[in-house]
């Protein structure tokens, strides 16, 4: 691939991580993600985020900054808007290349490079407000933007281009190859990105939805006609849907979720997995949709992904030692860390000798903000009546997601 050019001096060069890891090493990506990187060429050059040697990534960077007639040593500045090894993995090697680049960060950021790093020269602490001109009409303006999603991250904004380099902020999985730009995508790709950017929201940032809307929110004043993330496609036709995008993504933790319910289930001997299918129609009896998780066949990350956004929540499992079926308490620990708040919520579940289960949900999910309806719970193999009332109680849950709507 070539370097793609955006706006005049200024070009996107990114690279695909498609090696069958995992993103954060926990969450599947197997569609790959994109590492973006941004170059900013006035009479003085800069570069904007970076890469992580990974999949080589620092190879794709190179052969596309060739095609522009860059090379590392060329660079004037080096931005490093957050601090994330996926984002400064290749830093050491960076500066080795190229020793008087000099690197802007936020100041908890100057404190990362030293301990990530162990670099200390020529590294400048920038605030919001702070600006750096690099001739030629092209001018950096930051803005911080704390626990989006680290503490140390910021903004940069191009003033002549409008362009708002984003980092982790409005981003995505999914690989990046010749249509780089919202605008050159088929409605196909668009849904895949869609599904994406909110997979990658609850499992990245999610836990920092407060500071989502306060991000979106100070940065509302810019005149933003471009958005370029450091993970996912370019918005250059409609930046402002990502951005909408995001605020709703933000909003579905303080319990404006979609009228949707996810359900969740394991089952170690098929008696609670027999039930699954009379929970599924009641919710169907009342035309609400459904998504549907098994654990631990399936990675976590999609059923976070369905549970972030429904209004709804449903688990099935049975009792495990006098507590919860262990994949689904880990999936409720992960809801916790990702503060999937304000749901409406059953549970159901078999037991064998003893019951348990459910006085162990409740307590790990006080914290959660959560309204259940009444949770069924029968021992050994459910009869019709269990199964009805089954049915019944998906039913009712499902009215409930539509009345508060």
């Amino acid at each position: 691939m070539k370097a793609v050019k955006m706006s005049e001096g200024i070009y996107r060069v990114g690279a695909n991580i498609k090696n069958g890891d995992m993103f954060e090493g926990m969450w599947p990506i197997p569609d790959g993600v994109s590492l973006n990187c941004y170059v900013v060429k006035g009479r003085e050059t800069a570069l904007i985020d970076m890469v992580d040697d990974w999949n080589n990534a620092p190879g794709q960077i190179r052969e596309q900054l060739e095609s522009i007639s860059l090379r590392i040593n060329d660079f004037d500045y080096l931005i490093l808007n957050h601090m994330e090894p996926d984002h400064i993995g290749w830093l050491h090697e960076f500066v080795r290349l190229n020793p008087d680049v000099k690197i802007l960060t936020t100041p908890k950021g100057v404190d990362l490079v030293k301990t990530f790093c162990g670099i200390t020269e020529n590294v400048r602490a920038v605030v919001t407000g702070d600006t750096l001109d690099l001739g030629d009409g092209k001018l950096l303006s930051f803005t911080e933007v704390p626990n989006v999603h680290w503490p140390e991250t910021m903004v940069t904004y191009e003033t002549s281009s409008g362009i708002l380099f984003s980092c982790d902020a409005f981003g995505s999985y999914g690989e990046v190859n010749e249509s780089v730009f919202d605008d050159e995508l088929s409605q196909e790709q668009h849904d895949f990105y869609d599904r994406e950017s909110l997979r990658y929201y609850a499992n990245i940032i999610a836990t920092f939805s407060h500071f989502v809307l306060k991000a979106i929110d100070k940065l509302s004043s810019l005149d933003i006609k471009m958005i370029a993330p450091s993970h996912g496609i370019v918005w250059r036709e409609n930046p402002g849907k990502i951005v909408e995008r995001y605020r709703q993504f933000a909003n579905f933790m303080n319990g404006k979720g979609l009228p949707e319910i996810t359900l969740i289930w394991g089952s170690m001997y098929g008696y609670t997995e027999k039930v699954v299918n009379s929970v599924v129609k009641g919710i169907r009896s009342e035309s609400v949709p459904v998504h549907v998780h098994r654990v631990p066949e399936e990675n976590a990350s999609w059923a976070l992904s369905d549970a972030w956004k429904s209004a709804g929540l449903v688990f099935g499992m049975p009792t495990y030692e006098y507590k919860m079926f262990p994949p689904i308490a880990g999936v409720v620990d992960v809801f916790e860390d990702k503060r999937v708040w304000n749901k409406k919520v059953f549970r159901f579940g078999s037991f064998g000798w003893s019951g348990g289960a459910q006085k162990d949900f409740i307590e790990k999910t006080s914290k959660l903000k959560w309204e259940f309806i009444e949770p069924l719970e029968w021992q050994g193999a459910a009869d019709d009546e269990i199964h009805q009332t089954a049915f019944d109680r998906g039913a009712e849950l499902a009215r409930l997601i539509k009345s508060r709507i």
